[in-house]
């Protein structure tokens, strides 16, 4: 994902920091909301709500752009991606067993996987979860505090990654190369269903227990990341609406 001369400046707990796209958030507020704000209450080309705070992932990286539009007749947030990498965070305190159906709508326009990523996605929505970090392994919480000085930030204790993949088959999971604390599960994959709406929904209480083997504890922020290696044209993903909902509505 990363240039080969920025892995051999900044070493490879650096690298390691950037994968994990979490380097450069801001504090989380005093009191956090329950509820995500929505896009679709906006109209095209006013700003971003404010509960959706800029997610800068590396100085090395060049941020990405989003902007809420137009797409048939509701407000949707745009984001593209030349060459880039950034999102979008939203902190919320919220407890996965009242609320534990994720659903959501986006669209992609394209992939572009390469050799050196070949199952890059340029849409993602990361949801992160409170912890006890005592019960880290010996291995993560090294990584942790590694992050933790190269980058001025703290690592959640886990963290659910849904993607839309180039090649993962749809559903499987990909692990993090660096930490056991964040699962990556395949939503949707490969070109069939490019330009195309869809809607999703997961249950993040079932994922985290199947995942991790343990209770989840508070869901401390969702975020949207779209991200594309060095390429020669933007990538596009489009994201709709983003709400957790009881079992009982499903």
């Amino acid at each position: 994902m990363w240039k080969s001369c920025i892995r051999r400046s900044i070493g490879p707990v650096a690298v390691a920091a950037l994968a994990a796209g979490c380097a450069t958030a801001p504090e989380a507020p005093p009191v956090a909301p329950l509820q995500l704000a929505a896009f679709s209450a906006i109209k095209p080309g006013e700003s971003i709500p404010q509960d959706w705070h800029p997610w800068r992932l590396s100085r090395f990286k060049s941020p990405s752009r989003y902007r809420l539009v137009e797409d048939a007749g509701t407000t949707v947030l745009m984001g593209s991606a030349k060459a880039s990498a950034s999102g979008l965070i939203h902190y919320l305190d919220l407890d996965p067993r009242q609320r534990p159906l994720l659903s959501w709508r986006w669209k992609v326009t394209d992939l572009a996987p390469s050799e050196q990523s070949p199952d890059d996605s340029p849409v993602r929505i990361v949801v992160s979860f409170a912890g006890d970090f005592n019960k880290l392994s010996f291995e993560d919480r090294l990584f942790f505090d590694q992050f933790r000085l190269f980058t001025g930030q703290r690592l959640p204790y886990a963290a659910l990654m849904y993607v839309w993949g180039s090649r993962t088959p749809r559903d499987e999971i990909v692990a993090n190369r660096y930490t056991s604390r964040i699962k990556i599960v395949a939503v949707e994959s490969g070109r069939e269903k490019l330009g195309t709406w869809l809607e999703e929904t997961r249950d993040v209480e079932a994922d985290y227990r199947r995942l991790f083997g343990e209770e989840p504890g508070k869901i401390i922020s969702v975020g949207i990341l779209t991200e594309a290696d060095v390429s020669d044209r933007a990538l596009e993903a489009y994201y709709g609406d983003i709400e957790f909902r009881k079992a009982k509505e499903r």
